[in-house]
Formats: structure tokens, sequence, C-alpha cells
């Protein structure tokens, strides 16, 4: 009898199928013979104190014209546990829904089901946050409501980056110099007058040699990151912001910040993390649906949907 994966991801139908992780995921599980479960936010419930969700049996192709198709006429109820493994690839945002999701998975997992990545982890590990577990690897970074330790940390570092601790694709990110005269307004309107909390980071002048995305399966680094090069006039290298994706082998200094942060991960359950290093500092862990795996896979013999297979495989005992 097949084993069952299932995935919990944003509507299949409006993905980019030449880009997109989550497919190049499936694929790989799907040359391993898994039968693959489709399931959304919305699918999800809880009855009676069991996990369950309205599934369907899905079929996928490597093909930007028809990247997936139904096997079967309708929703199914399925009880979470029932399933051999779950991964969670919705994208943020990180909202309230979401949360309720990790709980419904969290009890999935007490149910008996083995859901990647570990939904109490996501729910957790912030993406900007956690680096502050790892401060020897990181620029200088404030967490903050407070605009006063934000013109201080400014003034202390002349040139900073500011992001909400909760925004995706490079949504939101400022860079701010001493003088700037939108600096109180930007201020405003990440804390929401002081009643959010955001992130500063010093700013890093390698950020024009790219934004490095580091993929690591089970605490160990894929061996080629993703370089997201700005644009001309950009701050941003995500690939969202019109980036440009130029695939590299891993330096030493990214290999340190792999090793550094592996045991970390893999002891809460965070099997596929990217993590985003700047010249040899990290500045994000991504822990939802870290992406650029298909830009990756370019330069790598076996797939980063392989490589996540084989680790799944061992976790699984198949």
């Amino acid at each position: 009898m097949k084993k069952r994966l299932g995935v919990i991801m944003d509507p299949i139908s409006s993905i980019k199928p030449y880009k997109d992780t989550t497919l190049a995921l499936l694929l790989a599980a799907q040359e391993f013979e898994f039968e693959i479960l489709y399931m959304e936010l919305s699918h999800l419930s809880v009855l009676d104190g069991s996990a369950i969700a309205d599934t369907r049996i899905i079929k996928l192709f490597d093909s930007n014209d028809k990247w997936f198709e139904f096997l079967d006429d309708g929703l199914s109820s399925t009880k979470l546990s029932d399933i051999d493994c779950i991964i969670m690839r919705k994208d943020p945002p990180f909202d309230m829904e979401y949360v309720f999701a990790t709980y419904i998975l969290e009890l999935a997992q007490s149910q008996g089901a083995f859901v990647v990545n570990n939904p109490r982890s996501i729910r957790d590990c912030n993406e900007k946050l956690f680096t502050a577990w790892f401060p020897e690897l990181c620029p200088p970074t404030l967490v903050t409501r407070s605009h006063s330790q934000l013109r201080d940390f400014l003034q202390l570092h002349n040139d900073i980056v500011v992001k909400p601790l909760d925004g995706m694709g490079g949504t939101s990110v400022f860079r701010i110099k001493p003088g700037d005269s939108n600096a109180g307004v930007i201020f405003e309107t990440l804390t929401k007058l002081e009643s959010n909390y955001c992130m500063a980071q010093k700013y890093l002048p390698a950020i024009l040699e790219g934004d490095k995305r580091v993929l690591m399966v089970n605490g160990k680094p894929i061996p080629f990151s993703l370089a997201r090069i700005p644009a001309a006039g950009e701050l941003r290298g995500n690939l969202a912001a019109g980036g440009r994706g130029v695939p590299q082998p891993l330096s030493e200094s990214d290999l340190k910040i792999c090793e550094r942060v592996s045991e970390e991960l893999v002891q809460r359950g965070l099997l596929f993390v990217g993590l985003d290093i700047i010249g040899d500092q990290l500045t994000e862990i991504n822990v939802t649906s870290p992406t650029c795996a298909r830009e990756i896979d370019l330069n790598l013999d076996e797939s980063v949907g392989t490589i996540f297979m084989e680790a799944l495989k061992s976790h699984l005992q198949v």
C-alpha cells in the first residue's frame, strides 16, 4: 500500500510552476511513490477532538502548461493522523488564522501524524526574530516598538534597514540614513504608532553582491545558495521584489553559519529551512515555506526535492 503525503498550500492553480518550491517537493514525493493529498488552510478542521481535513488526491506534472490534475471527483474527509506525513507549505501572512492552523496540526501530531515543519516550531520561530538566538552571526539588530530606540539605533549605526516582523518577499523594507525626512513616518507606519514591533538592522553593503538563500534539509545545507541580487536602484534582493537570482557554491562563512544553527533546527523539528545571509551575516531564518529550490536545482546533481524526500524517508523509516 502506498504511503500518503499531505500538503497544505496556497491554491495550486495560482502558483508559478517554473519556480514553485512546493511543486518541486511534490514532484519528488511522487517519484518516491507517495500518494499525494492536497489541502488548503480552509480545509482543516477539528471534529470531536480529531484533527481532520477535506482532501483531494492530486497528480503533479513538471510543466508550465499543465502542472496538476485531481484524480478524484471531489473533497473527502480524512483524519490527519491517517496520513503518513503532512508538509505545511502555506505562505504567510502569519496571522491568527495561520496560528490556529498550527494548533490543528499540533493536535494531528499528538494523534500520530508526522508534520513538517514541526507546527509548534513554525509558531515559535518568527522568521525575523529567531535570529536573536544567534546574535554572534547577525548584524547589529534591534527589535522594538519604540521610536526613540529606533532613532538612537539610527544615530549609532548611521545607515539602517527597518522591516516588519511578519513581512515576506521584501514587503515594507526601508533603508534609512541620518537626516532622512521620512524616518519619522516610516517608524510610525511600521510600528503602527508604537503598537507593533519591528526590526532594525545595520545596513550591509554586501547586499549589492546578493542576499543569499541557503536551504537546510534536516540540519544539513544544500551545497549551492541562490544569491538574490537587487535590481538597479533597489534595496531588496527578493525575487518577488525584482531581484535577480544567481546560484553559487556556499562560502566558508556560509558553512560556518549553517553549522552553528544546525543543532537548534534539528532539535526544533525544522526539517526544511531557508537561511538568508548577506555577506557573512545571518539576517533571517525562514521556517514557514522556504523557496528558491527550483533555481538552486539548476546547479545540483541531485535535486533539493530528492534530498528532502530522502530525509523524510529516514524519519518515516520507509
